[in-house]
């Protein structure tokens, strides 16, 4: 789960991040007084999308500039938010679709002296939480990683003792501060830390990470993520969930509790399993298609959820083609069968539908789509069912 920027500014003070101060506003006079009530010389106007590279991103729709713009008076932080709320910002995370902004964040300027990046994620290599920093502030950390790999600066942190300050001075060091903000750079990433620990925050990522000239560390950005499978462990975490950044699609399938990830190809694909789902994906890809979707039905699928992730991948209007693979183990083929034929029977099936089974109650289920009058494409191999569909979905 994603959350904006304000929202995880507010999780970092709750466990003792430094950040600025700043306001979050969904209208044009909201922001104007925020700009008043902060009282800086320069406040900075913020979009809240669930995307990164907002500074660089630009508006398709209206001249707003900037996804961050710096007002000079609340005046002009007004007509900022006029030309940015409601309209649809295009960053390259967000690819050229945009996100529409719904609410801005007003933050107070800084008198800022350098600017660093710092992030906590988990390396699947070791297998450990571990603090990423970079002396490259502000830029894409992989076009650093790819430019500039001796600027990462990496350290691990131990489950059993957690951080420990020795491995934050080793960071502050490596990116060249001294003095009394090196212990201020300590406190910051163990108050990070504690951030990650009691959240199960999946990625924390904060770019830039400031150095005042009156010497404080600050994060000027939050991006942070929570891994869903850990939410019922945190269910004061929910009210962040915003659903007008999520793909509805997506939103849907949670309800349902079904894996799906939309994707930008043109073949649905309904699978059981995550490894069969991923390599029902690659295959497509390989016989020359893009698949538009991942959706794992998962092993105890009743026909109530497979109609639903049917009428899921039915709903996305790139979709020119469906491919269902299905091994049957726990899933029974005739179970599937059921659920499909009964969602394309209620919303009409008009792509065409490429189906491999194999398992159990096989037969069943073939014998069940033989008889249900839709015109289905079979197949005998999963390589022949990807075959099927690319060309299903070109129209041959």
């Amino acid at each position: 789960m994603k959350i904006h920027e304000y929202q995880g500014k507010e999780i970092f003070r709750k466990f003792g991040v430094p950040t600025p101060r700043g306001i979050v506003a969904s209208s044009p006079s909201e922001v104007e007084a925020a700009a008043k009530q902060l009282g800086t010389p320069v406040v900075v106007v913020k979009s809240q999308i669930h995307a990164g590279g907002r500074g660089k991103g630009t508006f398709k729709d209206s001249d707003g500039g900037r996804g961050v713009r710096l007002a000079r008076s609340p005046e002009e932080a007004r007509t900022f938010a006029e030309n940015m709320l409601g309209k649809t910002l295009v960053t390259l995370q967000t690819g050229p679709e945009g996100a529409r902004v719904n609410r801005l964040y007003v933050e107070e300027g800084l008198d800022i002296e350098k600017e660093f990046y710092l992030g906590m994620t988990l390396d699947r290599q070791v297998g450990r939480m571990t603090l990423i920093a970079s002396s490259e502030g502000g830029m894409e950390i992989e076009e650093v990683a790819a430019k500039h790999p001796e600027k990462i600066l990496r350290v691990s942190i131990d489950p059993a003792v957690g951080f420990q300050p020795y491995q934050g001075r080793k960071l502050a060091f490596g990116l060249g501060l001294t003095g009394p903000a090196v212990n201020k750079f300590v406190q910051f990433c163990a108050a990070l830390s504690k951030v990650v620990d009691h959240t199960d925050a999946s990625l924390v990522e904060i770019n830039p990470l400031v150095l005042t000239k009156q010497g404080e560390i600050l994060a000027l950005d939050a991006k942070v993520e929570f891994d869903d499978n850990a939410l019922f462990r945190h269910p004061e975490l929910i009210s962040y969930r915003d659903p007008l950044e999520e793909d509805p699609r997506e939103r849907e399938a949670k309800e349902y509790d079904l894996s799906y990830i939309s994707l930008s190809g043109n073949i649905g694909c309904m699978v059981n399993g995550a490894g069969l789902a991923m390599a029902t994906m690659d295959i497509i890809q390989y016989c020359g298609g893009m698949p538009a979707n991942f959706l794992d039905v998962g092993g105890g699928a009743d026909e109530k959820k497979v109609k639903a992730a049917f009428k899921i991948i039915l709903a996305d209007p790139n979709v020119k083609a469906i491919f269902i693979n299905i091994f049957g183990g726990i899933m029974k083929c005739d179970v599937i069968a059921d659920g499909v034929i009964a969602a394309a029977r209620e919303v009409g099936l008009d792509r065409p539908l490429v189906v491999r089974l194999e398992g159990t109650n096989v037969e069943l289920g073939k014998k069940k789509f033989a008889e249900s009058g839709m015109n289905i494409i079979t197949a005998d191999t999963m390589l022949d069912g990807a075959r099927k569909a690319v060309a299903a979905a070109e129209g041959k």
